[in-house]
């Protein structure tokens, strides 16, 4: 899977735009990975059922994803038992083979890339109507190393109201159809004002 590069602007979403704003500001302070420490994106409590959290075990494609916060509506997405909590399990044990192979490619790029990855998807509910399915990736950790994960999945349609349950999961009518995968890279070079800055030091 090929993702390109891509400013803030290709995400949609009012309340992920604050949380990749969020991680910017942060990566200001501590590049170039930001540290989840100086994460600060307001209250975001009205946004836990639709977030995800993640240790991260090891590199690349041999990484391993531990579940440390789950969303309740991602529970019902992704066709889970809501009594039999995730977390604290590893992602490929927790969604099965089919689905992690789908979403490893997202997990992968936001590792190599360190830059936060933000894809869309459509698939259709139980009703057949079209729902797109935004994915937004924020990277942490210390050096260079991504050791934290927070996501934020979202899911919209422009036919209006629609079916949540199991629209991710296994019983789910077709595999979603990729329509974004980019990584947001283009926001973390200086700004035009910074480099001017830059240039009119003048060491002595």
């Amino acid at each position: 899977m090929e993702f390109a590069s891509a400013d803030p602007s290709v995400v949609r979403f009012i309340t992920q735009r604050v949380m990749l704003n969020a991680w910017l500001r942060a990566a200001r302070k501590h590049r170039p990975l930001p540290l989840l420490v100086d994460f600060d994106p307001g209250d975001v409590s009205g946004e836990l059922p639709d977030m995800m959290g993640y240790d991260v075990e090891g590199d690349d494609e041999a990484a391993r994803y531990i579940i440390k916060q789950e969303g309740a509506r991602l529970v019902a997405t992704y066709g889970n038992d809501p009594k039999h909590s995730r977390t604290n399990r590893y992602l490929h044990d927790a969604i099965g083979p089919e689905r992690y192979a789908r979403v490893l490619p997202s997990y992968v790029a936001c590792l190599r890339h360190r830059r936060p990855i933000y894809t869309a998807s459509m698939v259709q509910d139980a009703d057949g109507k079209d729902v797109t399915f935004e994915r937004l990736l924020l990277p942490f950790g210390f050096g260079e190393r991504v050791e934290q994960i927070i996501g934020s999945i979202k899911a919209i349609s422009i036919e209006g109201g629609f079916k949540v349950d199991n629209l991710m999961g296994p019983k789910s009518t077709r595999a979603p159809a990729n329509l974004v995968n980019a990584v947001i890279d283009l926001a973390i070079m200086p700004s035009a004002v910074e480099r001017r800055a830059a240039d009119d030091v003048v060491e002595l």
